[in-house]
């Protein structure tokens, strides 16, 4: 057996992964977009088509539904994969959706073709529960079987346990973590590591950094808003729709609820993504899911996410008036808008208008990848620089702040301990989907308790 790393091997996008278990059989784990910095000197059909070879695929399973592990999953129906498409029923339940918001804003708004393109998703997709074994159909008499567990990172995503018995010869244990969430994360329980492993594939995101506490992390957001009412002015946060924005609904339903700031119990949270609004009614729908202390907060009769003081712009003609309707105010207010990298989206007008005002804040609570709009901010903000928004200069006045503790990643004692509680504990550890310091700084924390690692290629 051997694993092909067709994605997320150099970076952090583009996650796609290939067991090869022999010469007849193989299994993918996610088919995802290459995003930021990753699709430089790239020519498109490179980025975007199935190069490897895909006649001995038996499955393809997804760790979940963010566009750089599922992103591809067009291109490789219209390579010719027939073969299930095996997820969790949450992610199974949001998929579609991620997939066709995809074709539209990249490939085409033909409809004929979408919906083409999504009839094949659909028959091709296997929704499975967590935490139960299902086999997959080899070729020979080898075989294998996988299993989903629970990964804390969004809604639906999990870490794949797959077993493979190999004629005559023991069974092997690959894991595959997929992104792995940060402990103590709202709405959703931290994963818990598997039984045994003898391989593990590793994504190392923050593998060189740790997050602030939930604690200090609420105290960072409220600190940010409570300077926005002061000078009311407008709180900008670049967020993915399906994770990090139902995150953020979560903990500002606590603060504009039971603040002591009075101008900040009236501050109106604005959603200006529709991706985002349906994807918060499937949170509220997979309450099963949440964790302990957000199915308390329901039983007391409150709604983490859907409160009063929330709105929710849907049509683009609504999203031009909110821009206008913000810029001419003298309120404080809360947008939180896609895309998390500010890498296109409806952000990207609300950073055009509101950037170069030193009145607003850009609040990032999300890792943004070399390359992107959202790391440029970061990166010259702080300088009093300024960055380029398609093909114009703005100047950054407006206050730059990241909160590294609202990552739906992992931190590097997360990854640590995540390979450490493994009961039988794997031969060997790669390192996947991170920066290159990223993975050498996990490789050595990993190997100092006694575990190999190796950095994928």
């Amino acid at each position: 057996m051997e694993i092909i790393h067709h994605g997320a091997v150099n970076g952090v996008t583009g996650s796609c992964h290939q067991l090869i278990i022999d010469r007849q059989n193989s299994l993918l784990v996610d088919c995802g977009l290459f995003q930021g910095a990753e699709t430089s000197g790239r020519d498109e059909n490179e980025l975007l088509s199935i190069e490897f070879d895909i006649s001995t695929v038996k499955a393809l399973l997804v760790t979940h539904c963010h566009i750089d592990h599922v992103g591809r999953i067009p291109y490789i129906l219209a390579a010719g994969f027939d073969g299930p498409i095996i997820a969790t029923e949450a992610t199974a339940a949001l998929l579609p959706m991620v997939i066709e918001d995809a074709l539209k804003v990249g490939v085409t708004r033909n409809r004929s073709i979408i919906e083409a393109c999504l009839k094949r998703l659909n028959h091709q997709l296997v929704a499975v529960p967590y935490k139960q074994w299902r086999n997959v159909s080899l070729s020979g008499n080898t075989k294998t079987k996988v299993k989903f567990q629970p990964a804390g990172h969004i809604l639906g995503s999990a870490y794949i346990e797959v077993d493979v018995q190999l004629e005559s010869q023991p069974s092997k244990r690959i894991v595959f973590s997929g992104d792995l969430g940060a402990t103590y994360s709202p709405l959703l329980a931290a994963p818990k590591s598997p039984y045994k492993a003898d391989v593990v594939v590793l994504e190392s995101t923050y593998g060189d950094k740790n997050h602030q506490s939930r604690r200090d992390r609420v105290k960072s957001l409220e600190r940010v808003l409570t300077k926005a009412v002061s000078d009311n002015g407008v709180v900008i946060i670049p967020a993915f729709s399906i994770g990090r924005t139902q995150e953020l609904l979560y903990e500002l339903e606590h603060i504009v609820s039971y603040s002591a700031n009075e101008k900040l119990n009236e501050i109106e949270v604005i959603v200006d993504s529709p991706m985002a609004a349906k994807f918060t009614a499937y949170y509220q729908q997979f309450q099963s899911l949440w964790d302990a202390e957000a199915k308390r907060r329901i039983k007391q009769g409150r709604h983490p996410l859907n409160f009063d003081s929330l709105y929710t712009v849907d049509s683009h003609q609504e999203h031009l008036q909110t821009i206008d309707y913000l810029a001419k105010r003298d309120k404080p207010a809360i947008v939180i808008a896609a895309s998390g990298m500010c890498s296109g989206g409806r952000v990207v007008n609300y950073l055009k208008r509101f950037l170069d005002k030193p009145s607003s804040d850009v609040l990032f609570v999300g890792y943004q990848a070399q390359g992107t709009l959202g790391r440029d901010i970061q990166k010259y903000g702080s300088r009093g620089g300024y960055v380029f928004i398609e093909g114009e200069k703005h100047y950054v006045k407006a206050g730059v702040h990241t909160i590294s503790g609202y990552s739906a990643h992992a931190d590097q004692n997360n990854l640590v301990n995540f390979v450490k509680r493994i009961r039988h504990q794997p031969q060997k550890v790669v390192l996947v989907h991170g920066d290159d310091e990223a993975k050498t700084i996990l490789k050595e924390k990993i190997e100092a308790v006694g575990i190999t690692a190796t950095i994928g290629v």
